[in-house]
């Protein structure tokens, strides 16, 4: 008998094709980082706290007929319009402090798809923190009504919504543009807290600054947003150019910064 025998050859593996991540996971990925951290979490929880502390102040010290829904949604939007911000900045500054850059530009070479990345994820973020804010007014409001029937109000506009979720977006990106163009977690930090304010003092110490505020002053600019009513045209231009100079004029610095800065 003859015995033949076959060898078989294992495959040749072929070369690996890598696929780049697309937008939405790396979104997903960037949001995930802002809360990863503890100082994300911290931050996240100081804001819930604050929320909760300020419809609580309201149930004791505000009267019946201010004791509304409208009212206690929009004073929770200013604890998260001072610190999300902070997750903004340190999105980016945590990437060199950390040091971070490496791996994620490792992974992803192109720049400026983690920008874009990072700045759809404090878009998501700033919209997801309306929804801890309406649940804290609405049980506000339920206990007040409970309490007294002169308050309660349940009155609410979706027009108010809209412009809640544009003030939270702009603030959060605020943030992340003063990461971009400083690229350190303290000295962003701080300048983002003090410049703000002494242009504010500025303006409102110094008359012949009066005009310029009304443009420049996102403090100011953005009043309207909590007025209940359609914007003119007047406040959408002012709006506008605060938000040019206080978020797109910083962002595209840093965003050059960025790209052109070395990972190391």
């Amino acid at each position: 008998m003859t015995a033949t025998l076959t060898q078989t050859r294992a495959p040749i593996a072929g070369p690996r094709t890598f696929t780049r991540p697309g937008l939405v996971r790396l979104t997903g990925i960037e949001l995930r980082k802002m809360a990863d951290t503890r100082a994300g979490l911290w931050l996240m929880i100081a804001t819930a706290l604050i929320s909760v502390a300020i419809v609580v102040i309201q149930l004791f010290a505000a009267d019946p007929p201010e004791q509304t829904f409208v009212n206690m949604f929009q004073t929770t939007l200013f604890p998260v319009a001072v610190l999300l911000p902070v997750l903004g900045i340190l999105s980016v500054t945590s990437e060199w402090t950390q040091r971070t850059a490496l791996t994620t530009f490792a992974l992803t070479p192109q720049r400026q798809r983690i920008v874009v990345a990072k700045a759809l994820a404090s878009v998501v973020l700033g919209l997801l923190a309306l929804v801890p804010s309406l649940a804290f007014a609405a049980i506000g409001n339920a206990i007040a009504g409970a309490l007294d029937p002169a308050a309660g109000s349940w009155s609410f506009g979706g027009l108010l919504l809209g412009y809640a979720a544009l003030f939270n977006v702009v603030n959060v990106l605020f943030g992340l543009a003063f990461g971009m163009l400083f690229m350190n977690s303290a000295v962003a930090i701080v300048l983002y807290f003090v410049v703000p304010t002494v242009w504010s003092l500025l303006t409102t110490m110094i008359s012949g600054l009066k005009t310029t505020s009304e443009w420049l002053d996102l403090s100011v600019t953005s009043t309207p947003l909590f007025e209940n009513a359609a914007l003119t045209g007047g406040e959408w231009a002012k709006l506008a150019a605060s938000i040019g100079l206080w978020v797109v004029l910083p962002g595209v610095v840093g965003l050059i910064r960025l790209l052109k800065r070395e990972v190391s």
